[in-house]
């Protein structure tokens, strides 16, 4: 049993797969040939914005909008502690200081009470000046943009949505990737929609900061590649990456459906001896993880691979928890929920292609253990 079934996917759309491939190496515009381009406009259309940049990774689709807005020395950029480290990570590498939020015990996005806890902390404090907030879409589903929103314009705070793991998924209709000011994501070929390498994007319906982050994306480039108007970075999403993305693009909102029905067998099969994942009215998740909570955990792990079944813990230690990042503030009253819940969490295997028979075999093995 896969955890996630590339295979499963590319045995779908391999005659494509490898019609695309063989067009661009025939071709020969490896670098920012024709389907980059195309890319970027059917991506936009399906997430809902003006723009979509693609760019080499999901983390520079992170940073690149940090240097887009100035983010630097002195300033505070507020982001959950219980995500991967790159969220954190970036801010660092912007030269600013990241700062911990709580996570919502249900939904495991960023908790808006502990956010505006964190503001109004290190307003007081003087060092840092907020500038902005990273909400991340964790596992797929949305975090609580009505609420975010809010506090960001009274704060005057930019927000830079991390959908990496949300793709797919939607609010209230108003698909992943098209709130806040601009939004990045990541292709690495785990996600709900994957390359076959390192590859990210972002968007945003600001045509100015378009134009800045295309610019950064290639060096700094002004009207060529050899008029530097800003300190940029080398990255750009291969063609090949592009060619193979607009066929999975194609599919995606067919994965989606089948990612639906998966979650939702998981739920009923499990729901009355585990705690199941949250989806609050209004959400699609783009179901990039399948969570359960027990307190038994590590007996639930044990006897997945025992009986063969693949699971995962994300994430091992919460941000704030973690060498590289413990000597940043964090929201005043602790992070409990950050702290414990990696105790507590497993993800299960989810992919579209995922067959009644193994997630039976995956519940009735769960249900097993939960009852030891």
């Amino acid at each position: 049993m896969q955890f996630i079934d590339l295979g499963a996917q590319r045995e779908r759309i391999k005659d494509k797969l490898a019609a695309a491939i063989d067009t661009v190496v025939a071709e020969g515009r490896y670098i920012l040939g024709p389907q980059v381009g195309a890319f970027e406009e059917q991506l936009a259309a399906y997430v809902g914005t003006k723009h979509a940049i693609a760019c080499a990774n999901g983390t520079d689709a992170l940073l690149m909008p940090l240097m887009a807005y100035g983010v630097g020395p002195g300033d505070a950029v507020f982001c959950p502690s219980f995500t991967f480290a790159a969220t954190a990570e970036v801010v660092a590498l912007a030269g600013a200081e990241p700062v911990f939020v709580e996570i919502d015990a249900d939904t495991y996005n960023m908790d808006p009470k502990s956010l505006t806890a964190a503001i109004d902390h290190i307003k007081a404090e003087g060092r840092l000046t907020p500038k902005a907030v990273i909400p991340v879409d964790l596992f797929g589903l949305a975090a609580d943009y009505g609420a975010i929103e809010g506090i960001a314009a009274r704060e005057g705070l930019r927000i830079i949505e991390d959908a990496a793991q949300s793709i797919g998924g939607t609010l209230n209709n108003k698909r992943c990737g098209a709130f806040g000011h601009v939004a990045s994501t990541s292709f690495y070929p785990a996600k709900p929609l994957g390359c076959y390498g390192d590859g990210g994007a972002m968007f945003t319906d600001d045509d100015e900061l378009a134009d800045v982050l295309r610019s950064i994306a290639f060096h700094g480039k002004g009207e060529s590649q050899y008029d530097n108007v800003r300190v940029g970075l080398n990255s750009r999403l291969d063609t090949i990456q592009a060619a193979i993305l607009i066929e999975k693009l194609a599919i995606l909102e067919d994965e989606m459906e089948a990612r639906q029905k998966v979650a939702a067998r998981y739920a009923e099969g499990l729901g009355d001896v585990v705690k199941v994942a949250v989806t609050p009215k209004g959400h699609r998740s783009a179901w990039a993880q399948y969570a359960i909570e027990t307190e038994k955990r590590d007996l639930v792990r044990k006897r997945l691979g025992e009986a063969g079944i693949p699971s995962v813990v994300y994430y091992e230690k919460p941000l704030h928890l973690q060498k590289a990042y413990e000597m940043h503030a964090k929201a005043p009253g602790g992070l409990a929920v950050s702290e414990s819940l990696p105790h507590r969490i497993l993800c299960l295997p989810m992919h579209p292609y995922l067959a009644e028979s193994d997630q039976d075999r995956v519940i009735e093995t769960i249900r097993s253990a939960v009852a030891e």
